[in-house]
């Protein structure tokens, strides 16, 4: 076969492959009309996992696991706006990496809703002014984000998913040289992740702090004498160009993400729970609240301290572990932890990234 007859087989395939897509939207559509009809979601996160998961073993094509997840998700994003709107908060502006790790769970046909803090972010799940938001929760080389812990002990939001991001960070700038900088603007996290680059080669110019990257992207937009610690999106929405690229200290740089909601979600066979408690001040408290995790063969994946905030020296635990709160084991388990703390409280059971 010759280029030409090549490009009439690439043909045929994308008109089949258009004919099937129309053929999955008319689904979507009957699907959506019987959940509506059901008053059930439109977005099911369970369903998608199981879908993103058997899709992406099923390849075995040259196409990479990862772009059959990269294409799915649109096709999934698409056909999912045909069964319902679907809402979610990010952390404004357009360009954080909130909003990116929004734009990779949730795929580019949501509704994104911009909100000014975290602490917005659950305001807004919880009035149910959008259906879900997306939170920031760890970073690998900052820790844990304050304000998202805090939240989660105060509302009544469910976690309903998890996604692990690579924080690329950029140096954005209209200026045309490193010397032409006099201010580098950021948010503290981005400013902390870049700080061993910024002493080596921009020790004199001072650092100020921006409630978010792509605010500080937004202001470098402005002003040729600023520059911004940002993600590559943020360059491009606020039309700024890269003066240096990759800055952050440490290459395995990642931020995990909580998708939040108000619906507790059923299993997917791949799942995590997350949950918070607080325990008696006395010896062996702790190791008596995790002992049912090792003797149910419980894989935890996170433990954290926070201050409770009630008393001084107060502090309530976080623990991620794998397993859905729904499935007999974890259910014996978590009810065996609730009678050896002070309080319990299931955060959510989601599909695990």
């Amino acid at each position: 076969m010759d280029l030409g007859d090549w490009r009439s087989r690439i043909n045929d395939i994308d008109n089949q492959i258009l004919n099937l897509l129309n053929q999955r939207a008319e689904a979507a559509l009957q699907i959506g009309d019987l959940k509506r009809r059901q008053d059930a979601p439109s977005y099911v996160p369970e369903r998608e996992a199981e879908v993103l998961s058997r899709l992406s073993a099923a390849a075995r094509g040259p196409l990479p696991a990862e772009a059959v997840h990269a294409v799915w998700r649109e096709i999934l994003s698409a056909c999912r706006v045909l069964e319902g709107p679907l809402t979610v908060a990010y952390l404004a502006p357009q360009g954080t990496f909130t909003h990116q790790a929004a734009r990779e769970h949730f795929g580019d046909a949501a509704d994104y809703r911009p909100s000014r803090t975290i602490a917005a972010i659950f305001d807004d799940v919880e009035r149910g002014r959008v259906q879900f938001g997306v939170v920031p929760v760890e970073n690998s080389t900052e820790g844990a984000v304050s304000v998202t812990l805090d939240r989660l002990v105060e509302t009544d939001v469910q976690i309903c998913g998890e996604l692990t991001l690579e924080i690329a960070q950029h140096l954005l700038s209209r200026a045309a040289d490193l010397a032409d900088v006099k201010r580098v603007l950021s948010h503290p996290q981005g400013l902390a992740q870049c700080r061993g680059w910024l002493a080596e080669h921009m020790p004199e110019v001072p650092v100020e702090e921006t409630s978010s990257t792509a605010g500080a992207a937004e202001m470098a937009a402005a002003d040729a004498s600023i520059a911004a610690i940002a993600s590559d999106l943020a360059g491009r929405l606020f039309n700024v160009p890269v003066l240096r690229r990759r800055i952050e200290d440490n290459r395995q740089n990642a931020t995990r993400f909580l998708v939040i909601g108000r619906r507790a979600g059923r299993p997917s066979g791949r799942d995590k729970t997350s949950i918070l408690f607080a325990m008696p001040n006395q010896p062996g408290a702790l190791y008596r609240i995790l002992e049912p995790f090792a003797q149910s063969g419980l894989n935890l994946t996170k433990i954290e301290s926070r201050p409770a905030k009630r008393m001084p020296w107060d502090y309530v635990m976080f623990v991620d572990f794998e397993g859905h709160r729904e499935t007999p084991v974890v259910a014996a388990a978590l009810s065996e932890i609730a009678e050896r703390t002070l309080h319990v409280k299931i955060l959510g059971s989601y599909p695990a990234a």
